[in-house]
């Protein structure tokens, strides 16, 4: 198999997540879901940590029009196809599957993990999901927000004259 074969094979289709999911039977999945618009160093230090939770990592993503609904029309930079390859390519990382919705709960409700992951700028109690994931058993873990590093900042130094 190719690096780009063994990529795609990470990648699963919305109709599919159940059946890879019950083919994990036994594993601890960690589930974690953003927009991933431009990968940079606070998210992979954010994807190691929370992989290191379980014995998988499987990555919900925001396709581009519940991007653009929650981040605006300029956004996403980069297309969820791209997103979703960018991310399957870091080895922390075990799948990735794209959800259109603005909150991940349709995807919960197929993933069923056993760790939901959220990064420090978030709080348990105030996440959308909280409620459906405290019915189907799952532990919530929010990890350390990585200071200084996030895509806006990105884009606000892309913009601005040297």
């Amino acid at each position: 198999m190719s690096f780009f074969e063994s990529l795609q094979s990470k990648i699963i289709a919305q109709e599919t997540i159940e059946i890879k999911r019950k083919s994990l039977e036994g594993k601890k999945i960690v589930f974690t879901n953003g927009c991933f618009d431009i990968l940079h160093p606070g998210h992979v230090s954010y994807l190691a940590q929370a992989r290191d939770l379980g014995d998988l990592l499987w990555i919900g993503v925001n396709s581009d029009e519940s991007v653009r609904r929650l981040k605006g029309e300029s956004r996403p930079i980069n297309s969820c196809e791209d997103r979703m390859m960018v991310l399957a390519a870091l080895s922390s990382v075990d799948f990735v599957s794209s959800f259109p919705e603005d909150t991940p709960l349709e995807i919960l409700k197929k993933v069923r993990p056993s760790i939901h992951s959220k990064g420090g700028d978030y709080q348990i109690e105030t996440l959308p999901e909280y409620k459906i994931l405290k019915e189907m058993g799952a532990d919530i873990q929010i990890l350390p927000f990585v200071s200084g590093k996030s895509t806006t900042k990105i884009l606000e130094k892309a913009k601005s004259p040297s």
